[in-house]
């Protein structure tokens, strides 16, 4: 199926709000074995007839985001009605709809949001429990030689929990309805191997699979591993990568670092807290954005000065004088003092120099001392060298802490 997505939003081309639905739509697509061919973003307004005329003679489905609002820059569904040659009249269930929202917020009735009820004719209305704009599918129509197309709000906190929970079952009879196979796929997400590593193993040994495809996406310190193709070949080279990268594979899905880590605490039940210098808290705002982490995060200190590291978690002030804060005895002492006085069952620390001052010849700008301590096990502890800006460098030290805690878990070794 040939899938195209048009993003409306003269904000998107100025660059004030980052385009987040091409991602989102194109992980959600996959899952059901369907991709975005080609992507383009339009201004507000009529520029969305041209992109729509050029989308609809060379697709199977067009998805539009954006433009469904109350204000005058909101044509598509207008556009649409036009280009489709059908009517627009007010849906009375969308206009109440509008209006209780209205009432139980105690806002006055604006008259420009009943524009959103408009529907044209033939159109199905998709259902928006998060915002006063609902979607619209207006299925395939063979004579005219139109595809599928599907309209969206635009905000994503509207667009994507309708996708899930609307779109994606409109998608599901779509595909029925055609007959179309699916690829069969599996997402690997690798932790500590760079892209070009992972490929160079990997790829001489795709030679002797057949009806497979391998796809590969980078991030900070992770890679994420697709295998599209025929079951049997997906579950052959699945066996390989396992074999070849064991202890580096986080998990076998899409899920994040940390989700892996809450779900492996709870599976234990055991809690962590943290002791966070150069990171500034970010290990413990990361945790805790998984729903569900209050049972396993138990506490999190952010030591940014010496003072703080001893008063706090009884750093030795002789240590920090000696050997200085970004080192491995004072890393060591952090996690053990963090493990200590929180009274949980891991403690995770962290200290070094973000940048882009600070550093030194003995200790540049991007090292960091990561020290994991447990009850009933030694302290593990490393040095390690981020040259990288200051953001990136603090979700690089985020992921590499969450993954020792991960393979402690799971009695995977820390150093391999």
């Amino acid at each position: 199926m040939r899938i195209e997505l048009i993003t409306t939003g003269t904000e998107l081309l100025l660059g004030k709000v980052v385009n987040t639905h091409a991602a989102f739509l194109g992980r959600e697509l996959f899952k059901l074995g369907l991709r975005i061919q080609r992507q383009s973003t339009v201004p507000d307004g009529l520029e969305i007839r041209v992109a729509l005329e050029e989308a609809v003679h060379r697709s199977d489905l067009v998805l539009v985001t954006g433009g469904l609002g109350p204000t005058s820059d909101d044509v598509t569904r207008e556009v649409v009605a036009e280009m489709l040659g059908r009517t627009l009249s007010p849906d009375p269930r969308i206009l109440e709809l509008i209006h209780r929202m209205f009432r139980e917020r105690g806002l006055p009735q604006n008259a420009a949001n009943d524009r959103q009820a408009m529907v044209p004719q033939g159109a199905i209305v998709l259902e928006n429990h998060f915002g006063t704009a609902p979607g619209l599918y207006l299925p395939a129509d063979t004579a005219a030689g139109t595809p599928h197309l599907i309209l969206l709000p635009g905000p994503p906190r509207e667009l994507e929990p309708m996708f899930v929970e609307v779109v994606i079952p409109v998608l599901e009879r779509i595909l029925a309805q055609a007959h179309e196979s699916r690829p069969f796929w599996r997402n690997f997400r690798i932790f500590g191997v760079g892209e070009s590593n992972l490929a160079s193993i990997l790829d001489p040994l795709l030679s002797g699979v057949s009806g497979l495809e391998l796809g590969y996406c980078a991030r900070l310190g992770e890679v994420d591993l697709r295998l599209v193709g025929e079951p049997d070949s997906v579950e052959a080279f699945s066996a390989v990568v396992r074999r070849e990268f064991y202890s580096k594979i986080v998990v076998e899905s899409e899920d994040s670092i940390q989700q892996v880590v809450v779900e492996l605490l709870k599976e234990a039940g055991k809690m962590v807290s943290t002791a966070e210098s150069c990171t500034g808290g970010l290990i413990a705002s990361t945790i805790t954005d998984v729903p569900g982490s209050s049972s396993v995060f138990h506490r999190g200190y952010v030591v940014y000065a010496n003072e703080a590291k001893a008063d706090l978690l009884g750093v030795s002030r002789d240590l920090l004088d000696t050997v200085g804060a970004v080192s491995d005895e004072v890393v060591r002492a952090m996690a053990e003092g963090c493990l200590e006085r929180s009274r949980a069952d891991y403690a995770i620390a962290v200290s070094g120099i973000a940048g882009p001052g600070g550093g030194s010849v003995e200790k540049p700008v991007g090292t960091v001392y990561v020290a994991l301590a447990s009850r009933g096990s030694e302290t593990h502890s490393g040095r390690h060298y981020f040259p990288i800006d200051r953001i990136s460098f603090k979700q690089r030290v985020v992921r590499l802490s969450l993954d020792l805690l991960r393979r402690r878990l799971r009695g995977l070794p820390l150093d391999s």
